[in-house]
């Protein structure tokens, strides 16, 4: 996400920092918190910390909402390949959080 939006705005391939500047300041801000709680979740659940399944929970809910709501922003302007790429990345946070319930970790 950090990487993908950095790409992005360094190109200066996100015309609603003109068109809607509130708008994208706060979706990048909260794309940004979330790309931060996905890294300090996996950190803490690959050090098995005691917060490290909470964390990662509502970090993959964060997840869940941005790709959901981002196929849609792509999906209007006609972007299909970044469509499924979304779509690979619920599929992969949906195994993850599968894989996670399997395992039985305490909450």
């Amino acid at each position: 996400m950090i990487g993908l939006w950095t790409m992005l705005l360094f190109t200066s391939q996100v015309p609603e920092l003109v068109t809607s500047p509130f708008s994208i300041a706060f979706h990048l801000a909260a794309e940004f918190v979330t790309a931060f709680f996905l890294i300090v979740g996996g950190v803490m659940l690959y050090l098995e910390h005691l917060l490290g399944v909470k964390i990662y929970l509502a970090s993959i809910g964060m997840l869940l909402y941005t790709v959901i709501n981002s196929s849609g922003y792509y999906a209007q302007n006609g972007e299909w390949s970044f469509v499924a790429m979304f779509a690979v990345l619920f599929v992969l946070a949906v195994t993850s959080l599968i894989g996670l319930v399997r395992e039985g970790k305490d909450i």
